[in-house]
């Protein structure tokens, strides 16, 4: 998820974007820029410095840095989705699909703190909505089976206890306070921790 910065990259390549390109160059200079200080502290003035552009050009494409958040939400949950889709079709194997959660959250942080806080974001994005939909439907796939072994057999109790999980295992060790070595295998835990959904 790393690109060059703005000082980096040759100054004819910063004025060479073509329309489409430089949408792709603020998103990507806005999850670095995420990944570094937060979503709290990114502003478009620095975003265009990052992507070597003037001023005005996030504005142009993303209107306020809510707009800027949005677009980066929407492709994350894009990301997430086809992730999870993508383990559900090579192993189908619900556990699985709950490493492949805790895989995105560690390596795609930029998008995966700015994805649950809404309040970062435009509420009433379309584009947001859908997406977000879509990656929530690859979560509930296996609420069926989750539910057959509840007590209550409640698919929407099921699926709330998956999500609190994986999602609770992936802030703790994205905030350093998960209690594991430093030399962990991550993925090889959360499977451990996944298979009790399953058992």
């Amino acid at each position: 998820m790393t690109t060059p910065s703005s000082a980096s990259r040759p100054a004819a390549d910063r004025q060479s974007y073509h329309h489409g390109d430089l949408r792709r160059a603020l998103l990507t200079a806005a999850v670095e820029a995420i990944e570094e200080t937060g979503a709290s502290a990114v502003s478009l003035r620095d975003l265009a410095r990052r992507a070597g552009v003037s001023h005005a050009a996030p504005a142009h494409h993303f209107g306020d840095k809510a707009g800027l958040l949005t677009a980066v939400a929407v492709e994350g949950f894009d990301l997430f989705a086809d992730a999870l889709d993508a383990t559900w079709e090579r192993s189908g194997d619900f556990a699985e699909v709950g490493v492949a959660y805790v895989r995105f959250g560690l390596t795609h942080r930029g998008h995966f703190e700015v994805m649950f806080q809404p309040g970062l974001c435009h509420t009433d994005s379309a584009d947001l909505d859908a997406a977000r939909a879509r990656a929530g439907e690859s979560l509930r796939r296996g609420a069926a089976l989750l539910a057959a072994r509840a007590e209550d057999g409640d698919p929407q109790i099921a699926t709330l206890a998956a999500w609190s999980l994986v999602h609770g295992f992936t802030a703790l060790q994205l905030s350093g306070t998960l209690p594991l070595p430093p030399d962990a295998d991550l993925e090889g835990v959360a499977r451990q921790v996944t298979r009790f959904l399953v058992r």
